[in-house]
């Protein structure tokens, strides 16, 4: 479900202020990775696949960003993340509305400018270091892929209060 149209146009108008140029491409509502990736396989840089996850002892919220055709195994996840295996969940559709004001399908690091300091920010170290021009997430819907850099997207996520936890996914847990 893609958050309401006022949220895009404010997410535009927030990154407008931080002075953020953006590229963005119009596609078929989509709802998984495999769906997304042929309407923007033309758009060279680092696409994304994005988790809300909870854990289940804190209560905690979790978004996690991470390369598309990156596997995630949620044990691993957890333990990296210092929480314990077996303790991170998929979040339920009404919390990821109730704190990102979007819904299912519609994930995304850009919607962190509408949480209140409820939701922690996982970020996949292959964003930043993997020599991407661009970046590439729903912004606030999944009929849309909008492009920026990753010292921009960096800007842009900082901006809302949040300091992402960066990891590097290839590494194996210590």
């Amino acid at each position: 479900m893609a958050a309401a149209p006022e949220l895009r146009e404010a997410l535009a108008e927030r990154l407008r202020d931080l002075g953020i140029a953006t590229v963005t491409a119009q596609h078929p509502q989509v709802f998984t990775v495999e769906e997304m990736m042929p309407h923007v396989q033309h758009m060279k840089g680092g696409h994304s696949k994005n988790l809300f996850l909870k854990d289940k002892k804190k209560k905690g919220f979790w978004l996690v960003t991470v390369l598309h055709n990156r596997q995630i195994n949620l044990n691993d996840l957890a333990k990296k993340l210092g929480v314990g295996s077996g303790n991170l969940r998929f979040a339920d559709e009404n919390v990821m509305l109730e704190k990102l004001k979007v819904g299912q399908g519609c994930a995304t690091p850009l919607a962190l400018f509408c949480d209140q300091g409820e939701v922690r920010f996982v970020l996949d170290a292959g964003f930043l270091e993997g020599g991407h021009e661009k970046v590439y997430f729903h912004p606030m819907t999944n009929s849309a892929t909008m492009g920026l850099s990753p010292d921009d997207f960096l800007k842009f996520v900082r901006s809302t209060g949040h300091d992402p936890i960066v990891i590097h996914f290839d590494e194996d847990i210590k």
